[in-house]
Order: C-alpha cells, then structure tokens, then sequence
C-alpha cells in the first residue's frame, strides 16, 4: 500500500476511534446505550444516521410487472409515439430500427419455428408485459427511470411493430399490453427438475 493511502485510511481510523469515544453519548434513534457484543461499554447502541424506509419511498421501487400483467400501471402508448420516444432515448444503442446499434440487437428477420442465432425481442423474449417490466427499469441504459408510464408503453409498443407482432396502430396499455403473444412463447418450458444425474451443472 502506497505511504499516503495509509495515512488516508490511519486518519479515517482515528476520526471513527474519536468519533466513538465519547462517554454516555446520546443516540437520537436508539436510547439503548452500550452493551452490544465487540463494542466498547459506552460506545451507543445506534448511530444517528438513517431513517426509516416510507411507504412512499417502498412503492417507488415496488413496480415489478409479472408476465400476466399483474402489475402494469395506468396509462397508454401508441406506436406513433414510441417512435418519437425510440429516437430520442434509443436510437444511439439500439439504432434507428434496432439492429444497427452498437448494443444488444432488437430486431430480427430470423424466422421463429427455427433456432435463431440472436436473441431479439422478437425471436426470444416471451413476454411483452415484462418487456415493459425491464424497460421501465432498465432503460435508457445511461439514465434509467426517466421515461414515464405513457412513454415506457408506447416505446415498447414501437419495438413490437418493429418485430411485425402488433400492428402499426397498436396501442399498449395494461389491457392490451397482456394480450399481445409473443412468437418465443411456446419455446420456454418449465424447469420442474428436483436434482440427481440428469440435472446439467
């Protein structure tokens, strides 16, 4: 370890050190003083840092939508409107009809009776509800979270025209988002192996 990153971690040490020794110091979560196992007697029972989680703040990370649809907030979005978001938020990764983008492709021509060599949303992914799930989360990869529910429906509704699954006046909602079959479907089964010698690991 270089001579000045420990000074840097000596001097966090003994601020931590001095930070701790202070006799009877009050704690404005915890009255409970001391007594916690490999902490010195008078050192609090909890630091006054943090706050409890509200249930606002839960509700906004509590979004996830199941492949049912259980979940999909209120709002909607049209294919001519998730153009105008797709070319503003996706194009530079994805490219303007997702397959030219310098990440993950979109879009495939590969016919889906047979095994494609790309995973697109078209020849892969089985459900367009949690299309919409990782979308809302995820997407734009730089700045996740930004789009709204109006947005997030219709830029997904733009990428299921680009794969020929919904027509061009689609409109998504959470009505008709669950209702759209995408073509991978039936290409997933369920793992019900419980172990032993046929289970790969």
């Amino acid at each position: 370890m270089r001579r000045g990153a420990v000074g840097v971690a000596t001097l966090a040490t003994l601020l931590w050190l001095a930070a701790c020794d202070v006799p009877d110091a009050p704690s404005s979560l915890d009255a409970t003083a001391g007594g916690a196992e490999g902490l010195p007697a008078h050192a609090p029972g909890r630091f006054a840092f943090g706050a409890e989680v509200s249930a606002a703040r839960i509700a906004m990370w509590d979004i996830d939508v199941r492949p049912d649809g259980e979940g999909l907030p209120a709002g909607s979005g049209s294919v001519a409107r998730g153009r105008d978001v797709y070319m503003t938020h996706c194009v530079a990764c994805h490219g303007p009809t997702g397959v030219e983008g310098p990440n993950d492709r979109l879009v495939d021509s590969e016919q889906w009776d047979a095994y494609p060599s790309t995973r697109t949303v078209g020849n892969y992914w089985p459900y367009a509800t949690t299309l919409f799930d990782f979308t809302r989360k995820a997407m734009p990869q730089l700045t996740p979270g930004i789009l709204s529910n109006d947005e997030v429906y219709a830029v997904v509704a733009y990428i299921l025209h680009l794969n020929d699954i919904v027509p061009e006046d689609a409109v998504m909602d959470a009505r008709t988002l669950p209702a759209v079959v995408m073509p991978a479907r039936d290409k997933f089964v369920v793992d019900d192996r419980t172990g032993g010698p046929g289970v790969i690991r």
